[in-house]
């Protein structure tokens, strides 16, 4: 990674921007302040809300910090779809005492709106998901001074990303927690997707920008071996999802190493967008009917997620995880950083052993 980006943070430990409260400032300034690169997440939220967030964590750390953002989504669902699902969800907002919501309330997430504020009040680095920004976008943000960085799940979107003039890509392995980000959504791929491993040496040989990996990392261990397989830094979100300062609500937290929930699967039954969540009541129930209609069911089914968490029930909640949440640790964010930056460098101590011959007998 060029040595300007690397510079902003002296781990190759990135904090993955998670959207729906998760990303709070208290945890991207832990992070940073650690040495590793956090991010809020603007999805989700207005682009007031963004600003304020971002005042706040720049009162919390003077570290530099990423903002990612949602790209607009073309109109491909289909409203006839969009309605049966709505038919079936009619039980779960009885149960929950709500109402669905309305899958029309806005699909572009104020995207413009934000990506103004950020070139009025530039940050650090900007990310993107769920798509390309255009090359205009990625210029007027080299010409404030950030850097920008793009999500991809092939190396084919990886050519993409490198065409639009961005500065690193973001390769994410079928193994993250959360949403794909996929430029596209295809019903015919079924969620299907690449592992990391894999991803990263596919996109090392197709394009010559930094890579950031990300999905399923829990362990410094696992650091190293992105590095190794041609990574410039590491992407983790569940490995602090657990933390104290994450906003995730306790029932969430709770979930990633309780027993009842006992392997993850890649869904639409939340948003519409394949996403990978532990396997509760709800993914089960509706994750076969679920349309690709992304951001309809979200919408749609947004209130009654909120009316699960009041309620205290996991069962009903996007309990979004990767394949490692087994591993989470309930550490302060700072020390988290600290030991996966440990447990790195044993790592890297154990394969220099190797290479020079001082490896196992």
């Amino acid at each position: 990674m060029s040595s300007a980006l690397t510079d902003l943070f002296p781990y190759p430990i990135v904090q993955a921007p998670m959207a729906g409260g998760v990303s709070v400032p208290q945890l991207a300034a832990a992070v940073c302040e650690a040495g590793g690169l956090g991010f809020l997440a603007a999805g989700y939220k207005t682009a007031d809300g963004m600003y304020q967030e971002i005042k706040h964590l720049r009162g919390l750390t003077s570290r530099p910090f990423g903002v990612n953002l949602f790209l607009p989504q073309p109109e491909t669902a289909d409203p006839a779809a969009v309605d049966v699902y709505a038919h079936q969800l009619a039980g779960e907002a009885a149960w929950y005492e709500t109402e669905l919501g309305d899958p029309d309330c806005g699909r572009d997430d104020g995207y413009d709106t934000k990506l103004a504020v950020l070139l009025d009040n530039p940050v650090p680095v900007v990310s993107f998901h769920f798509g390309v920004p255009s090359r205009e976008v990625v210029d007027s943000l080299h010409r404030v001074g950030t850097f920008a960085l793009v999500s991809a799940t092939t190396a084919d979107e990886a050519r993409a990303v490198e065409q639009s003039g961005a500065d690193a890509v973001i390769a994410q392995g079928a193994e993250a927690g959360g949403h794909q980000g996929t430029h596209r959504d295809n019903p015919e791929t079924g969620g299907a997707g690449t592992g990391l491993l894999s991803l990263v040496a596919q996109v090392r040989e197709t394009v010559g920008l930094p890579i950031v990996a990300a999905g399923g990392i829990m362990r410094g261990g696992q650091i190293a071996a992105v590095l190794a397989a041609g990574a410039s830094a590491a992407q983790l979100g569940t490995a602090f999802l657990a933390t104290p300062e994450s906003g995730a609500h306790d029932l969430h937290k709770q979930a990633l190493t309780n027993p009842l929930f006992v392997r993850t699967e890649l869904t639409r039954a939340f948003s519409g967008r394949p996403a990978r969540a532990l396997v509760n009541r709800f993914l089960r129930e509706h994750g076969p009917y679920a349309p690709a209609a992304y951001p309809e069911v979200h919408h749609l089914t947004s209130p009654v997620r909120k009316a699960a968490a009041k309620a205290g029930d996991a069962q009903g909640l996007a309990l979004w995880a990767g394949q490692g949440h087994r591993m989470a640790r309930e550490l302060p964010a700072g020390q988290l950083v600290e030991v996966l930056a440990a447990e790195l460098a044993a790592a890297g101590t154990a394969l220099s052993g190797y290479a020079t011959g001082g490896g196992a007998r």
